[in-house]
């Protein structure tokens, strides 16, 4: 067993009570005991050469776990070992934390300085762009400018321009040719007849089209030629019957000019319209501009919005076969006389062909077309009209389709209110212009005789009327 004393090991052999007889000439009395500690302690040997602390690597605190249990171990050493360094302090164990701090605010102050250089060379970049321009504007400004022409435009192909400084829209009441009028959308619309330069000609079909359905594959019942003259200011309508027979464009066989459309729309949807106006004016030797198709509800809605129109007849409706909306019968009646239509009872009218034939019918439907005409023209509803144009058109678009624009229908509708009546001339291709003819398939159709058909074209649409 080793006992350690200001450092240094002590056998135990020293520590003996020794004998009581003392050696001779010692007159001190004092035994081993008090010589051995009296005795001066030897020096120390002198320490070995130990390394700095900067040399001992810093403890990494986070290797061992906090909670793992602490033994205690005991190392023996002899007299002569190296007592082992002391803990490093609490400066040393942080040196490594704070040299990764720093790091980092090096990285960032680097990164700054960057960031103020980019920014420096962005601002020295705007200032040398201001610069030039402002260059580029002097230069410019005393310089005389030179107009290179890229296109010539003929001014008298513009729309009259309308400044609403200077005219405000005024009532549809008071309106006049050059007035400007709001549409029930809020659109400014300056109102202006047709051009007054040339003729314009409109094909009008009716089709057997009922509730539901959709498209125009349908036989066209009603085919009128509306075609408005405004150098001589008069309008003439002419009707065609349906079952005129002649040669359709693109087909080798005749058919029943009523049945053009549904022909072009079971080969191309969206053509029948077009193959029909062809097929008329190939007929005809008459040049059709545009088309409206019209079905039964088309009309109903149109006589309703005028509250209803007044015909007078010489003789009396008893149709009791009259065909209603579900292929079944409605009886119509209605007596010689004045008589007031709503939409419906209209509709009849146009329709009914039992106790006569499709020629007088033709002529009940142009009766009709001039009672509405009669109707807005007398009480000068066209401007109010004008105005729900817009809602009016949206309202039909599914019972009306045509070529033309919203436009270009209130321009026609503004100069048909001003034409006279008396200018507006009627005609029908009776049977002094037709011959009956049956098919090899055993329909009664109607020929055409076209040497007789120029002079009724003459009388109901003038001279021009090829234009």
């Amino acid at each position: 067993m080793f006992l350690f004393y200001h450092g240094l090991p002590m056998n135990d052999d020293k520590f003996k009570r020794p004998s009581r007889q003392q050696p001779e000439g010692d007159d001190t009395g004092q035994n081993d005991l008090n010589r051995t500690v009296r005795r001066p302690i030897a020096p120390p040997p002198p320490p070995e050469s130990r390394p700095s602390w900067a040399d001992v690597p810093a403890v990494k605190m986070y290797e061992t776990p906090i909670d793992a249990p602490r033994r205690a171990v005991h190392v023996g050493r002899s007299s002569g070992s190296t007592p082992p360094p002391p803990p490093p302090s609490a400066i040393s164990r942080e040196s490594a934390a704070r040299q990764r701090a720093r790091r980092r605010v090096n990285r960032h102050t680097r990164g700054s300085d960057w960031a103020w250089v980019i920014v420096s060379g962005a601002i020295l970049f705007i200032a040398l762009l201001l610069g030039m321009s402002a260059v580029f504007l002097l230069q410019n400004g005393t310089n005389s400018r030179e107009i290179i022409p890229t296109a010539t435009l003929d001014i008298a192909m513009l729309p009259p321009a309308v400044d609403m400084r200077e005219q405000r829209p005024v009532s549809p009441q008071e309106a006049q040719t050059g007035d400007i009028i709001l549409l029930g959308d809020g659109t400014p619309l300056e109102l202006r007849g047709w051009d007054g330069e040339s003729r314009f000609t409109v094909l009008l079909m009716g089709i057997d089209r009922r509730a539901g359905s959709r498209g125009l594959a349908y036989l066209t019942d009603t085919i009128i030629i509306i075609s408005i003259d405004p150098r001589a200011n008069t309008i003439g309508m002419l009707s065609v019957p349906r079952d005129l027979y002649v040669p359709v464009p693109g087909y080798a066989a005749h058919h029943r000019i009523n049945s053009a459309m549904a022909l072009g729309e079971t080969r191309s949807p969206g053509s029948g319209a077009r193959l029909a106006m062809q097929t008329v004016q190939n007929n005809l030797g008459m040049r059709i501009h545009e088309y409206v198709v019209v079905d039964f509800q088309a009309v109903i809605d149109i006589v309703d919005a005028i509250d209803g129109v007044t015909v007078t007849t010489d003789y009396t409706i008893n149709d009791r076969r009259y065909p209603d909306m579900n292929y079944g019968y409605d009886p119509f009646f209605l007596p010689a006389g004045t008589n007031q239509l709503d939409g419906e009872t209209a509709l009849k009218f146009a329709r009914t062909r039992h106790g006569d034939n499709d020629l007088e019918r033709a002529r009940r439907q142009q009766q009709l077309i001039f009672a509405i005409r009669d109707k807005v023209t007398r009480l000068n509803m066209i401007p109010n009209l004008i105005v729900q144009a817009p809602v009016l058109f949206n309202s039909l678009s599914d019972n009306i389709t045509t070529g033309l624009s919203l436009t270009e229908m209130i321009q026609l509708a503004w100069f048909v209110k001003d034409v006279p009546r008396e200018n507006i001339t009627t005609g029908v291709i009776d049977y002094r212009y037709v011959q009956n003819f049956t098919t090899e398939r055993g329909e009664q159709v109607l020929l055409p005789v076209r040497s007789r058909l120029g002079g009724l074209l003459v009388e109901t649409f003038g001279a021009n009327y090829s234009e």
